[in-house]
């Protein structure tokens, strides 16, 4: 166990990401270490300092389940790159985490295809896009949004500092 209290339950539900990152396990719990230390460290969440376990269900899925979920929950007609589910945003939250014996954060989704099209486009590695996508649902679950601009710029500078740590570069800089 990472020094961080924490399950990573992972759905592999597209082969492709086998041959696409083979340490995904490894990778994706560093990065869940990796997130919940920066937060940790620089927020004031409450829950995060219960000492109770942290979960998280990933599906590592492709365009098609995404496109309907996307559809389906955001109203966009279209494949996007991941997708955070986060139970923070249920009113029976805080009651919840009170009495369970761990805190269930929520749910995230990344689209293969669209990771790698991402990619490509960006002409970086998916290892590296996989890191940011993760971090960024993460960080979503945790409560960080981008709706409004104080907002975004804030998300956004706690996923360059993560990924700063794991010596990747920032993905929102100017060319």
């Amino acid at each position: 166990m990472a020094k961080n209290n924490f399950e990573l339950n992972i759905d592999v539900e597209e082969e492709g990401w086998i041959k696409a990152l083979p340490s995904l396990q490894e990778l994706s719990e560093q990065i869940f270490d990796a997130v919940l230390t920066y937060v940790k460290a620089h927020e004031d969440i409450d829950f995060l300092q219960m000492n109770k376990p942290i979960c998280v269900n990933l599906a590592l899925s492709n365009d098609e389940n995404i496109h309907a979920l996307n559809a389906e929950f955001r109203h966009m007609d279209k494949p996007t790159n991941v997708l955070s589910f986060a139970n923070i945003d249920d009113e029976s939250f805080e009651e919840e985490i009170k009495i369970a014996p761990q805190i269930e954060l929520g749910d995230i989704m990344i689209a293969l295809e669209t990771m790698q099209r991402e990619a490509e486009e960006k002409q970086i590695s998916l290892h590296d896009h996989y890191c940011h996508l993760f971090i960024h649902g993460l960080l979503h679950l945790l409560g960080f949004d981008h709706i409004e601009d104080d907002e975004a710029e804030y998300m956004e500078s706690f996923e360059i500092a993560i990924l700063a740590q794991m010596n990747i570069d920032n993905p929102y800089k100017e060319d």
